[in-house]
């Protein structure tokens, strides 16, 4: 990987950590997600109207990333209404990057170094280790299979959008597209869930999730666009070091507690992200 695409990454991994901690101010976190996806919608309309029209191959692989996003989105909202985000954001993004591993090895043909392994492998054990005490911290275990869901979200949509936007040729329309279906897919499940009613929030709401969509869209933008130069599974490993941004973005902003256990993952993080670049 070369180091503009690496700096590109962990820029993505900062606006990652970003959006989801809006999404957690928020008063009702599914009705942040709906806006955030419909805003995405409207931006990725106009993003894509601009370009060449994707030929059909590409619409199947659209059609599945929005499913995985809708879910990735349904049990993030779920987990942050029952858990802070120094302990979902760990679970939801740290057990991505091993299916992802796995997956790319038994079934893609890309090449990965066997130090960039051994970084993933790190990288991944330091993002577990985050999530390391929710089950004794006294918070609701209910955040845990909603944030499992998450990642089996994110495993999903990481490898699809991977794959579809090296058959699609053009990261660019493909990103714009896919916020178009997932603008078509989330809001109706959300809405059957809880009610159309949802959106009857304040206008700091509409605020705080315009801004996370904005955030969210740069991020995704900027992974999608590295996986079509880089290896899939090593990029993924690479936007989870958004764990250390949510790790001080809660500590600042949600006060947090920051003891050893994090600490010493943070620093099997940073360990991890070197090896990658050995």
């Amino acid at each position: 990987m070369s180091l503009p695409v690496f700096l590109a990454v962990m820029l993505a991994a900062l606006l990652h950590a970003s959006w989801n901690a809006m999404i957690k101010l928020g008063a009702s976190k599914v009705a942040g997600m709906v806006i955030l996806a419909l805003v995405q919608g409207v931006m990725g309309l106009a993003v894509a109207l601009t370009r060449p029209f994707p030929e059909a191959e590409v619409w199947p692989w659209v059609a599945a990333s929005a499913i995985c996003h809708a879910v990735y989105n349904t049990f993030l909202a779920f987990a942050y209404e029952h858990g802070d985000l120094s302990r979902v954001y760990p679970i939801a993004r740290g057990a991505a990057p091993m299916a992802v591993l796995v997956a790319s090895a038994l079934f893609l043909s890309d090449a990965i170094e066997p130090m960039s392994v051994a970084g993933v492998l790190v990288l991944g054990l330091g993002i577990l280790g985050m999530a390391r005490g929710a089950l004794g911290s006294g918070e609701s275990r209910r955040l845990i299979p909603y944030a499992l869901g998450a990642a089996a979200g994110t495993a999903g949509y990481t490898l699809v959008d991977g794959l579809g936007a090296r058959v699609s040729g053009d990261p660019i329309a493909y990103v714009g597209w896919l916020f178009v279906a997932q603008a078509l897919l989330f809001p109706p499940m959300a809405f059957a869930m809880r009610g159309r009613g949802l959106l009857r929030v304040s206008a700091r709401v509409w605020g705080q999730g315009a801004l996370a969509a904005v955030a969210s869209y740069g991020a995704y933008a900027i992974a999608v666009w590295a996986m079509t130069l880089a290896p899939i599974a090593l990029v993924s490993a690479l936007r989870e070091t958004s764990i250390l941004f949510a790790v001080l973005i809660g500590w600042a902003a949600f006060g947090d507690r920051m003891d050893r256990t994090k600490a010493v993952s943070a620093a099997l993080i940073v360990s991890g992200v070197v090896l990658t670049r050995l």
